[in-house]
C-alpha cells in the first residue's frame, strides 16, 4: 500500500503558504517595506504586467486567477494612476493591451526590492543548499500543475466540442 503520509503532509504545507501568500496583511507588509501606497488588489497585476512587454486583458486576467471583467476595472484605476498604459489597437479598437509605463516600472522595482528584503529575513536561517533546491522544487511542481492544467483544459474543450 502507498504511504499518502508525505503527500498528506506537502498538502498541509501548500495549502499553509497558499493562505500566507493570499493574506491581506502580508500584502500590507510588502506595500509598506516598499514605500508603496496602492491598493493591494492591484500590485498583482502590476507585477504580471512589468514581466512582459503588454498583456491583454484576458490574459492577465487568466495569470491573476480574477473575472476580465474585475481586471479590466483594475487596469482602469492604474491607469488613472499613471502606472499603465492601455494604447488602442490599431486592427481592432476594442482591443487594449495593458503595458506599464516608466513609474509603474519604478512601482515594481520598489515593492521587487521590498520582496527580496522580505524573503531575505525569512530564509536568514535557511543553509546554501536548502535555499539554492527550494525554488527548483517549487518551479518543477509549478510547471508540472501548469502542464496538468493545459492536458486536462484540452481534454474539457475536446469533451465539449464533442457533445
Amino acid at each position: 500500500m502507498y504511504d499518502t503520509r508525505n503527500v498528506d503532509s506537502i498538502a498541509a504545507a501548500l495549502l499553509e503558504l497558499t493562505g500566507c501568500l493570499n493574506s491581506p496583511r502580508q500584502d500590507d507588509v510588502l506595500l509598506r517595506k516598499a514605500g508603496v501606497s496602492l491598493d493591494r488588489a492591484l500590485f498583482p497585476l502590476m507585477v504580471r504586467l512589468s514581466a512582459a512587454s503588454a498583456m491583454s486583458v484576458a490574459k492577465l486576467a487568466e495569470q491573476v486567477g480574477r473575472d476580465p471583467s474585475t481586471v479590466s476595472r483594475q487596469l482602469a484605476k492604474l491607469e488613472q494612476l499613471g502606472l499603465v498604459r492601455r494604447p488602442e489597437a490599431r486592427d481592432d479598437l476594442r482591443v487594449r493591451d495593458a503595458a506599464v509605463t516608466k513609474a509603474g516600472l519604478r512601482t515594481v522595482a520598489a515593492i521587487a526590492a521590498a520582496r527580496r528584503r522580505l524573503l531575505s529575513e525569512l530564509l536568514r536561517d535557511w543553509s546554501p543548499d536548502e535555499r539554492e533546491v527550494f525554488p527548483r522544487l517549487l518551479r518543477r511542481l509549478a510547471g508540472t500543475m501548469k502542464a496538468r492544467q493545459v492536458t486536462l483544459n484540452a481534454r474539457h474543450g475536446q469533451s465539449r466540442e464533442e457533445s
